[in-house]
Formats: C-alpha cells, structure tokens, sequence
C-alpha cells in the first residue's frame, strides 16, 4: 500500500539569532500521521493549531493539495516516489492535505 507520511513541526532551528533555514525542523515533532495513497483524493486529519511546517513524504508517484478542505487531482503539485518535502503552513487555520496517487 501507497503511503503519504506527514510531520508536523511547530518550530524551525535557528544558528545564533537568525533562523537557520526555512526547511531545517525543531524537533521533537508536534504529531505525524499517515494517509493511504489511492485513486481517489484522501485528506489528512487536521494540523496541530501550533504547526507551521511540514514534512511531507511518499513511497509513490502522487498529488497533493493544501487547504482547510482540500482536494487533490492529478493537476495538483506531484511528487515522485521516494521523495520528501518541506513546507510552510499557516498556523491555527486547520489547514489538511490531500493526496491521490498519480503517474
């Protein structure tokens, strides 16, 4: 089974005064959970309310959408097998994501 695996971070690291990079996670991580990967778009449970950003990984070629009711379609941002990815949400908005396998 296909799999979208999804942890959430409410904090990223900093070197000295400044933030480190964007995509360098605090951890330990808010939560992580996971989402089935199918033919049809599947949504994630809501994001913590602290959660800023995300890391994002699939073991399969698919689509993801961000929002409070996402919907994922094969025009949606795709990702290859085997792949992660970082990305910012906006905190206490209930954002989910969806996910559809895609080719």
């Amino acid at each position: 089974m296909a799999t979208l695996y999804i942890t959430e971070y409410a904090d990223v690291a900093y070197a000295g005064n400044t933030e480190a990079a964007n995509d360098i996670p605090q951890e330990p991580a808010n939560a992580e959970q996971t989402v089935a990967i199918g033919a049809s778009s599947t949504q994630s449970s809501a994001f913590k309310n602290n959660t800023r950003l995300v890391r994002i990984a699939t073991d399969a070629i698919c689509s993801i959408k961000f929002g409070t009711s996402p919907t994922a379609t094969a025009a949606s941002y795709r990702l290859a097998a085997n792949t992660e990815r970082y990305i910012g949400v906006p905190m206490g908005a209930s954002y989910k994501v969806a996910v559809i396998v895609n080719s």
